[in-house]
């Protein structure tokens, strides 16, 4: 196979996780006689630093003509007034409108080898693997909204429609028959009118799939329940906003924000890959990130962008072996002075690698 990979490593650690599953997936290609091709282009505060603007017209062209987009992390402490009139992360948003990547797929399992970094008890999250399906391009998020400088008011619109819920409700149940066959839809239908539509129109999607499962939970309760029993969940599908949050709090249940990656897809095959973290500024250029969540990010551009089940697959089963072998970075380690290096860890995975 032949295929085309931008790389937007953005700010603070994302070069150096970027550039880690690089290798990886440019291991992938030697091992199984693919020919990837990388360009790296400019988001987020470098880009800004740069260009005057976080998605520069240049990144969007070469982003258009790839197959499959892999994405550091953006942000940092000099971009980081809320107030300012170009900010990072509207480079990711303005990339997700414009590709409309509707479905944002956050996988979360957990790994027994790291139980002890969980801040619950081991036996609560054994055999946790959830599949998070997030709304991602409508909601509170692209909603309208009113802010007037130091006035005493200001508000914020979550809108959604019929379609925007069923297309992305569909990817849910979709990825629930391959899975367990149960979707936990969340919402908070007891108050919000937009969550009415949103649980009237999953009930209408459901009626496709009369072997998958459906519950709807209330967004709350469900904060509770990913504490109290995440076990009992296997896809949650989410609007945008609790989507977001639901996600951030599941991540502690593996141990590190470091592990966790994410998909955002469309109708096609095309998708934007990154780790769910930030950028870290605090730890960038000291070599001590965390580059597993990349990593598992380009195993699932593998799968969902280019089809290779079984590539993706000996990815994910080298970073077990690499984390089974007791190789831990700085976020992970026990002990400091134990903790393994980004270029080491990877060096391990790609000893895994077959």
């Amino acid at each position: 196979m032949q295929a085309r990979i931008v790389t937007l490593p953005g700010d603070g650690i994302g070069p150096e996780i970027v550039a880690e599953a690089v290798r990886v997936l440019t291991r992938v290609a030697a091992n199984c006689g693919h020919q990837f091709t990388f360009e790296e282009a400019l988001m987020g505060g470098c880009a800004i630093d740069a260009t005057g603007t976080s998605l520069p017209t240049e990144t969007l062209a070469a982003c258009e003509s790839a197959d499959a987009v892999l994405l550091g992390a953006v942000g940092g402490p000099q971009w980081s007034d809320p107030t300012a009139a170009v900010r990072p992360e509207q480079g990711l948003l303005q990339l997700r409108q414009h590709f409309d990547l509707f479905a944002n797929l956050r996988p979360v399992k957990t790994y027994p080898v790291l139980a002890q970094h969980a801040p619950l008890r081991a036996e609560l999250i054994a055999g946790v693997d959830i599949l998070f399906v997030r709304e991602l391009t409508s909601g509170i998020y692209f909603g309208e909204r009113m802010e007037q400088g130091e006035g005493d008011h200001a508000w914020d619109t979550m809108f959604y429609t019929v379609e925007q819920v069923r297309r992305v409700a569909r990817v849910a149940f979709e990825a629930a028959r391959g899975r367990q066959g149960k979707v936990a839809s969340v919402d908070k239908a007891n108050v919000l009118a937009s969550m009415r539509l949103w649980r009237r129109t999953v009930n209408e999607v459901a009626r496709d799939y009369p072997d998958v499962e459906l519950e709807h939970v209330l967004v709350d309760a469900c904060a509770m329940y990913l504490m109290r029993n995440p076990a009992r969940f296997d896809v949650v599908l989410a609007g945008n906003m609790f989507g977001d949050i639901l996600s951030d709090e599941t991540s502690v249940l593996a141990g590190s924000l470091g592990m966790l990656p994410s998909a955002s897809l469309n109708n096609g095959r095309f998708g934007v890959y990154e780790p769910i973290h930030g950028s870290a500024p605090d730890i960038a250029g000291q070599g001590i990130a965390n580059p597993i969540a990349t990593i598992l990010s380009a195993a699932l551009l593998l799968r969902h962008s280019l089809q290779l089940e079984a590539e993706a697959a000996a990815v994910e089963a080298a970073v077990e072996a690499a984390l089974a072998s007791g190789a831990r970075t700085a976020d992970l380690a026990p002990v400091p002075a134990e903790a393994v290096s980004t270029t080491a860890f990877t060096d391990l995975v790609l000893d895994h690698l077959h």
